[in-house]
């Protein structure tokens, strides 16, 4: 058995499909839905269990020896989330207990971390996993922060020997796709600039406030979520491969590149306005991120990047542009 925690989130319900999509499971999913419509997800797939987030240890100590692979997805992702003991709770503790869980029962675990690990970028965005190297981040968030205590102490363990049979931390960048909807402003700006367009026809950007940067020309390394999928399948396949590595397209791009690519794949000619980066965000705010993808193409990763053009076409004509958005 496979369980996926956060299994009914973005990423996670995109994993399940393509788990049950290989025949591979059968899978049970850890996650909670409240009232919304986060339950359509998962709607299209063999699940065979849901297990809310507080009773997961007490479900692992009766059904765990049928699990060999526990992909943890699971985690409060919001940016912007100020409680830091729920934060702590969910995205650290709870990761630590995992850990512990499948070191103890030889149990593999790939789990998500997070480019939000490297704050402004002033440390360079190397997946180097060298104490000293981790340490010297310093991430903006609560929850960049979480995700970088459990990477240290995932790689202090691992170096003592006390680790699972494999593991594996992916630092993921800016990932678009399916089955995003139910994270509201934080959304991909794939989605917020395709519903800019189909409400109003045009599409608002911030303003550059750095010379080196024109209006628009802020960069980022957006990443198509098939691909943070296909890593995720790729180290279960191999099952030797540990350790934290980022997970990106490799390659920086400009949000107006990102419309651009909106507007193209709508067929509309593209009507872009600029407005001035609020100054509540102006002084921290990030010009630039890159994966560096050499240590994953190092361990044996070898499958292409989708190219940005690409990903946005298919999200939007295969997806967002139909009666059923969901994957």
């Amino acid at each position: 058995m496979l369980l996926v925690t956060g299994g009914a989130g973005f990423i996670g319900s995109n994993l399940v499909a393509a788990l049950g999509a290989r025949g591979l499971g059968p899978i049970a999913v850890c996650d909670h839905f409240g009232a919304g419509e986060k339950w359509r997800n998962l709607a299209k797939h063999p699940v065979a269990a849901v297990i809310p987030p507080d009773g997961l240890m007490d479900w692992l100590a009766e059904n765990g020896s049928a699990v060999s692979c526990i992909f943890h997805m699971g985690a409060v992702s919001s940016t912007v989330e100020s409680d830091v003991d729920h934060i702590l709770d969910s995205n650290f503790t709870l990761s630590m207990r995992l850990w512990y869980w499948c070191a103890e029962n030889d149990v593999r675990l790939i789990y998500a971390s997070s480019a939000a690990t490297y704050g402004d970028g002033a440390q360079g965005f190397d997946d180097d996993n060298a104490p000293d190297a981790l340490a010297a981040l310093r991430p903006l968030n609560p929850y960049g922060w979480s995700k970088q205590l459990f990477d240290r102490n995932a790689v202090r363990l691992a170096e003592q020997g006390a680790a699972p049979p494999q593991w594996a931390g992916l630092k993921f960048f800016n990932v678009y796709g399916p089955n995003e909807y139910h994270k509201g402003g934080q959304r991909s700006v794939a989605h917020q600039l395709f519903e800019q367009v189909r409400e109003r026809g045009r599409v608002t950007l911030f303003k550059s406030h750095h010379p080196d940067y024109p209006d628009g020309g802020q960069m980022r390394d957006f990443v198509w979520v098939g691909d943070c999928v296909s890593v995720m399948l790729w180290l279960y396949d191999v099952g030797t491969v540990s350790g934290v590595f980022n997970c990106g397209s490799g390659r920086a791009r400009s949000f107006k590149d990102l419309a651009e690519a909106v507007f193209a794949a709508l067929g509309v000619a593209p009507e872009i306005d600029y407005v001035d980066t609020p100054e509540a965000i102006r002084r921290h705010y990030q010009y630039f991120t890159e994966a560096k993808m050499e240590r994953l193409r190092a361990a044996g990763y070898d499958a292409p990047s989708t190219a940005l053009e690409d990903g946005a076409a298919a999200y939007v004509r295969e997806y967002l542009a139909t009666d059923d958005p969901y994957r």
